[in-house]
């Protein structure tokens, strides 16, 4: 069975730094008109950081939702960015640290309305560099132990989707 819904129009509502919004119309495989919501984002990438048994994380107040989370490093990616070279700059910027990266995977957070997805790296043969969050960034690192964070997982604490994944990944390699 072909599942395949075909976009009829595009429509902007909106277009701004980081999100476009579009109600689109669209065919259904049935062959009825509908609408669908979409929310263009340029996708994020993101970086595991495990050292001597503790994972790097950034803590910071998440406007959207009004409270601090524990996260990867991780950044949005400008628009037709490699997001290997991303996930480099924000693991300096973040947290200071340079790597080589090895992909894990890449995250869907939202597929009911976004089109947003997430690179998400493991660091390999970490050293030090040098912390510069951009301006408008507040945050803290976190050097947390491996069961800790997975405690975090378990609990339900430790919420961020990115997060989550790399961590799960983590512990079933």
């Amino acid at each position: 069975m072909d599942l395949t819904e075909k976009t009829l129009q595009k429509n902007y509502i909106y277009k701004g730094k980081i999100v476009n919004l579009r109600c689109d119309d669209a065919e259904l495989p049935s062959g009825a008109l509908c609408k669908r919501e979409i929310v263009e984002h340029p996708g994020g990438a993101a970086v595991l950081c495990v050292q001597e048994g503790k994972v790097v994380l950034v803590r910071q107040f998440r406007y959207a939702y009004g409270e601090e989370l524990l996260e990867i490093p991780a950044g949005k990616l400008e628009r037709g960015e490699d997001p290997m070279l991303a996930a480099k700059r924000e693991l300096e910027e973040e947290a200071g640290l340079i790597a080589d990266l090895i992909p894990i995977t890449v995250l869907y957070p939202t597929p009911g309305y976004s089109n947003e997805k997430i690179y998400i790296y493991e660091a390999q043969n970490v050293r030090e560099g040098a912390r510069h969050p951009d301006s408008d960034e507040f945050l803290d690192v976190v050097r947390l132990p491996l069961d800790e964070a997975f405690a975090l997982v378990k609990s339900g604490s430790l919420r961020d989707a990115k997060t989550i994944t790399a961590l799960l990944w983590y512990k079933s390699k």
